[in-house]
């Protein structure tokens, strides 16, 4: 993976290891990942991504806690 340039939440707290990161990669997808943890990558599309900053800035987002039924 080449070098990203990784940006911090505006809503993090501050701390090295508690927040979401985001860059931008090759071919317009996106990457994420957990500071706490870097080396796990999730990359998505614009479009995938989308609806749950949606969800989310509507502060609609429910956590499941336990198997999905």
């Amino acid at each position: 993976m080449s070098q990203l340039a990784w940006y911090k939440s505006s809503f993090s707290t501050g701390s090295e290891n508690d927040c979401v990161e985001i860059a931008l990669a090759p071919g317009g997808l996106i990457r994420l990942r957990e500071s706490d943890d870097p080396t796990r990558v999730i990359t998505t599309n614009p479009a995938a991504l989308a609806p749950l900053l949606r969800t989310v800035k509507a502060d609609r987002l429910t956590l499941r806690v336990g198997p999905r039924t």
